[in-house]
């Protein structure tokens, strides 16, 4: 074989090997094409109705337990992880303090309305006391108008003794008699007019008695009076504090952080333990502020939890947004009202409601990690 047939030979086989590599590159261009026209028309079609982020957590409003009133712990009926109903008993207080607090106030009741009864009493009796009183000026009256008669006559009376005197008519006996008469009678009209006066001060004081005690029942019954009422109210207020020493769970869910002990004085802020109502749980996402624009309250919601992973799907809808972001109400806000300033893309909080149904199925607990997308053609 010469030189010339093995170099014909040598061309023929890279020819062969460059045709067959120009294929295999046109195929691989075209499974490209054919790839990336597929991701397109899903991106297209799917994908892109979806706005996703990883940086989302559950939470819940927690429930703090505190007392209402002092006291000292007798019974918990509660350990933490235990599942609990609204209504349940979680602690009892030692009610001695409270019980005596509440018959103090029952005999302050009884009391107040033993006096209220006594200013109406009072009221008929002090109306019959201005009555008499009323009685006595009348006769006062009369006194003074008699004693005035007569000492109008025994005044004329000596007046014409007098005239009488010149003429020897009168003795002087007779004259020093009508004197003394006139003298009498002068006296007696000042007593009628002082007896008239005494008579309408008491009179007056009788009436001011009636008005003091018709002040403390004016416009009022024995059940709206204002005594009765106030002590009313404290014997409520008693009755409260009494049922206030059975403390119970103000919403279903699962305790958490018990610190509550048996004998231990507990006061009006002393946190004994934290209710976490799990079928109420709901999502925080943190989506960046560029994904918004077109997420609107009501929309579907899928998300995925670390703690059950991609074969359990939760659905939600989009409950609410942040009155600002996380950066906002931090500990320390970002000043970037400073020299140098580099811009940040924000998060937001978006609240999740999740399907309370779905989490009696898959309950989750506060804090766990979800993935969330959603669907923003939806509205």
């Amino acid at each position: 074989m010469t030189d010339q047939t093995i170099d014909e030979k040598s061309s023929k086989g890279l020819a062969a090997r460059t045709a067959e590599r120009k294929k295999w590159l046109l195929r691989l261009l075209l499974l490209v094409i054919v790839v990336g026209g597929c991701w397109l028309i899903y991106w297209f079609m799917y994908s892109s109705r979806f706005i996703s982020t990883d940086n989302a957590y559950t939470a819940v409003e927690i429930s703090q337990v505190t007392s209402s009133v002092e006291g000292t712990v007798k019974t918990v009926n509660v350990t933490d992880t235990q599942a609990v109903q609204a209504g349940d008993i979680l602690v009892m207080l030692d009610d001695a303090d409270t019980r005596l607090a509440l018959l103090a106030a029952q005999a302050d009741l009884g009391r107040a309305i033993r006096r209220v009864e006594s200013y109406f009493a009072n009221d008929q009796a002090l109306g019959a006391q201005v009555l008499a009183r009323e009685a006595e000026v009348q006769r006062a009256q009369a006194q003074l108008d008699a004693s005035e008669a007569d000492d109008n006559r025994a005044t004329i009376d000596l007046r014409r003794r007098k005239a009488l005197e010149k003429s020897g008519s009168v003795s002087g006996e007779e004259l020093t008699r009508a004197e003394n008469a006139a003298s009498t009678a002068n006296a007696n009209f000042s007593g009628a007019r002082a007896n008239l006066a005494l008579a309408r001060a008491n009179l007056e004081v009788a009436r001011g008695a009636r008005l003091m005690n018709q002040a403390l029942i004016v416009d009022a019954t024995l059940e709206n009076n204002p005594e009765v009422v106030f002590a009313r109210a404290k014997v409520e207020q008693a009755q409260l504090n009494q049922t206030r020493t059975t403390i119970r769970a103000p919403v279903s869910g699962v305790i958490a952080k018990r610190q509550v002990q048996v004998g231990q004085r507990v006061h009006t802020t002393t946190l004994m333990l934290s209710v976490v109502p799990t079928q109420l749980m709901h999502v925080n996402a943190n989506f960046k502020e560029v994904q918004l624009p077109k997420v609107k309250i009501g929309q579907r919601v899928e998300l995925r939890s670390d703690l059950y992973g991609d074969g359990v799907v939760f659905k939600g809808t989009v409950e609410g947004f942040s009155g600002g972001t996380g950066s906002a109400f931090a500990i320390i806000p970002a000043q970037n009202a400073t020299g140098n300033w580099i811009k940040v893309v924000q998060r937001v909080p978006v609240r999740i409601k999740l399907d309370s149904d779905e989490l009696k199925r898959y309950p989750l607990t506060v804090g766990l990690s979800m993935t969330v997308s959603i669907d923003i053609s939806t509205r």
